[in-house]
């Protein structure tokens, strides 16, 4: 199955010609000749809205002051603040990808992405957030290689999952459609989803594909929506990003939609009985990229895990000799 789908995966590519430039998004219908959206071209969803409300807002709606006064401060680094534990000028030297402001979607300005619950957080259970550190500092684990994080490793990030999440760099997603199948590719890490559609009455397409990374998804088109759902995430807890985790009973549903030439809806849901109390939601907007997707090439994993595993060996030797 996945010789297969990496064999199509260059078919569908091939296909798409010139929709790796951020031009293929614009000037073209909205849906095809079938009715269903035409979400071809490559897309960002870089906004300053993430997908929990900040503390700085207690609604899900904001009126433009509130916006403003939260968005001014950040103009002065793409979106983001300077923090005050950076004493290496880290923060500074990055090149942050957060968009032009707060998200607007139908003319509202969006503190978060989760619509529910009404508080804009993952409703963790409490043993999840107990297992997990969530909001808490977590040991800094170095015994071997699968103890570092995934990201750290050059494995998946959250911006290449389902559901697809904005982050600090790198939000934009390059979406290849035929009759078949649609394929996402993320910039970060080239992430690749191959959603096979679904047929009324045909087989199940993704029936042997084995879990993974970013689970297994197949998509089906009503009206001009396309539903993908994932499910088979790996075995175990993963990390996708800070405070966000999934498992392997996790379920996510999305529904693209294109809502205008310049804008695709985006709305999921994720459910997992292990981590969280209920099933939570959220509702995002893409827009044209303004440019090309070029190779993000990501070698932490290549130079910079034998130096963390290491000084991990060297601080315990130390704490020996110290001990004797």
């Amino acid at each position: 199955m996945a010789a297969i789908r990496r064999r199509g995966l260059l078919g569908l590519l091939a296909a798409a010609g010139g929709s790796a430039c951020a031009g293929s998004a614009l000037g073209r219908s909205a849906t095809t000749s079938a009715g269903a959206s035409d979400l071809t071209g490559v897309w960002t969803n870089a906004w300053y809205t993430k997908l929990e409300r900040p503390k700085a807002f207690t609604t899900l709606v904001v009126t433009p002051a509130q916006a403003a006064a939260y968005e001014t401060p950040r103009h002065a680094h793409q979106g983001e603040l300077i923090s005050e534990h950076d004493s290496v000028g880290q923060d500074e030297s990055e090149f942050p990808d957060n968009g032009p402001g707060l998200a607007r979607i139908r003319g509202e300005i969006r503190s978060s992405w989760i619509t529910d619950p009404p508080d804009g957080r993952i409703p963790w259970t409490e043993a999840a957030k107990t297992r997990l550190y969530i909001h808490a500092q977590a040991p800094d684990r170095a015994d071997n290689v699968e103890d570092r994080e995934i990201d750290e490793r050059c494995l998946v990030y959250a911006s290449a999952t389902a559901p697809l999440l904005n982050a600090h760099d790198t939000n934009l997603v390059q979406i290849v459609q035929t009759p078949g199948a649609v394929v996402l590719v993320s910039e970060r890490l080239h992430q690749t989803r191959i959603i096979p559609i679904a047929q009324p009455g045909g087989p199940d397409p993704t029936e042997g594909a084995l879990p993974g990374w970013v689970g297994v998804s197949v998509g089906r088109w009503e009206g001009a929506t396309l539903v993908v759902e994932t499910t088979r995430l790996r075995p175990g807890d993963t990390k996708l990003d800070d405070d966000i985790y999934l498992s392997d009973h996790a379920k996510v549903v999305e529904r693209f939609t294109r809502t205008g030439p310049k804008e695709i809806g985006y709305r999921f849901e994720v459910t997992d009985p292990t981590l969280f109390t209920q099933t939570w939601r959220g509702e995002m907007v893409f827009r044209p990229a303004e440019g090309q997707m070029f190779e993000f090439a990501c070698h932490e994993g290549n130079y910079s895990l034998p130096g963390i595993l290491a000084a991990a060996r060297a601080a315990e030797r130390g704490a020996k000799g110290a001990g004797k």
